[in-house]
């Protein structure tokens, strides 16, 4: 079993594609999505032909949605699935944001106080702005704003309070879950268990338990659970490890040369534990981390990382900095210019890239980034003060 061939066919990177972005959100499962404009473009990449605002439109509409669940950070995941996801998931969540709380001034009673205004306040079909909710709650004695309204705001998602709604041009905007999401079949805590299994290593395999239990925020017993009740799920052993796929895992080899521009967030990358079968080459994971601060995207060739790239935006194009860890070959070259084009029919802009010299790293500055990357790794979001 080629890991690598593997992951690219289920992660649908690589021959087979979806059409619409919930048939992506289903087949992953969940896609990581605090940033937002990272996250349409990881879904955007495992469809056959997608824009920005198609992305949007299904966001809009509610054929997606975006909240805390699995890990302590903002997944898209579909309406069908955000219930029992969140009834799975969250008690493994709150206990992460009690020092927070503590921090806060936030007890149950304050919470269960605030979801109550929030509820009145958003009833009727209404869409809030955070900020706005700040207001509401400000108008009833509860003064919240930064890390404390953060966290009123995430409780009343992992409650099953609120969702997201609809943007309001560039404006996250929050809707009652009851009102959003129509009821279906509630799931028990064992087909809950099982269904996640199936749906991270029909996705995401072959992949081992320890990635399993880091990318859904389960316990490593749990997780272990998780796997024996769903039959699908086979095992292979390689040198570095027991590995879990299903039986349909593709084992083809990966066409060569191919390119893939990648968030540091997207699936591929952040839903593995170690990196060194993404980084493969021998010295090429040492050359990532010493970028430190600077690896917000991933270059990807033929599956395996071989640089990054940064963007930035004017008012007519998108231009971005691509930085090999290593030197490219013309073909691979032709196949990263060819992914450039096809970043810009997604934006619906002008794209223009510039290929940097390969990147060469300090042994302090390797030292200096350890924890940023291990944060990145444990898909943790990174504030903009831990970037200085």
């Amino acid at each position: 079993m080629d890991i690598v061939p593997a992951r690219l066919s289920n992660h649908r990177l690589l021959g087979r594609t979806l059409s619409r972005p919930e048939q992506v959100v289903e087949w992953l499962g969940a896609v990581q999505a605090q940033d937002f404009a990272a996250a349409k473009w990881a879904v955007a990449l495992r469809m056959k032909s997608a824009r920005d605002t198609d992305i949007e439109r299904a966001f809009d509409a509610g054929r997606i949605l975006r909240t805390h669940v699995l890990r302590p950070t903002w997944h898209f995941v579909l309406p069908d699935d955000i219930r029992w996801m969140l009834e799975l998931t969250a008690p493994r969540i709150r206990p992460i944001l009690a020092y927070g709380d503590r921090r806060n001034g936030i007890d149950r009673a304050l919470i269960s106080r605030a979801e109550r205004i929030v509820e009145r306040a958003l009833e009727g079909g209404k869409h809030l702005t955070r900020e706005e909710l700040a207001a509401e709650l400000a108008k009833h004695g509860i003064e919240a704003r930064g890390q404390k309204l953060a966290h009123i705001v995430a409780h009343a998602e992992l409650d099953a309070l609120i969702c997201s709604g609809p943007l309001r041009g560039r404006q996250f905007t929050y809707a009652l879950l009851e009102e959003r999401v129509p009821k279906v079949r509630r799931l028990t805590r064992d087909e809950s268990l099982a269904t996640l299994a199936l749906r991270y290593f029909r996705s995401h395999g072959p992949a081992t338990l320890h990635d399993f239990a880091k990318w859904s925020g389960l316990s490593l017993k749990e997780a272990r659970e998780a796997v024996a009740l769903d039959g699908s799920v086979r095992e292979a052993q390689r040198d570095s490890g027991m590995y879990r796929h299903v039986r349909s895992t593709s084992s083809g080899a990966v066409p060569s040369p191919h390119a893939r521009l990648l968030s540091i967030y997207d699936e591929y990358v952040i839903a593995y534990r170690d990196w060194d079968v993404l980084c493969g080459e021998r010295g090429l994971k040492q050359r990532l981390f010493a970028q430190g601060n600077a690896i917000p995207n991933v270059l990807l060739i033929d599956g395996r990382i071989a640089g990054t790239w940064r963007r930035s935006l004017t008012e007519k194009e998108a231009r971005l900095t691509i930085t090999p860890l290593r030197k490219l070959t013309p073909e691979e070259k032709t196949a990263v210019d060819q992914e450039v084009e096809r970043y810009s029919e997604f934006l619906g802009r002008p794209v223009s890239a510039q290929l940097t010299a390969a990147a060469r790293g300090s042994g302090a500055r390797k030292r200096k980034i350890r924890l940023h990357v291990d944060m990145l790794k444990r898909g943790e979001t990174i504030h903009p003060q831990r970037r200085k």
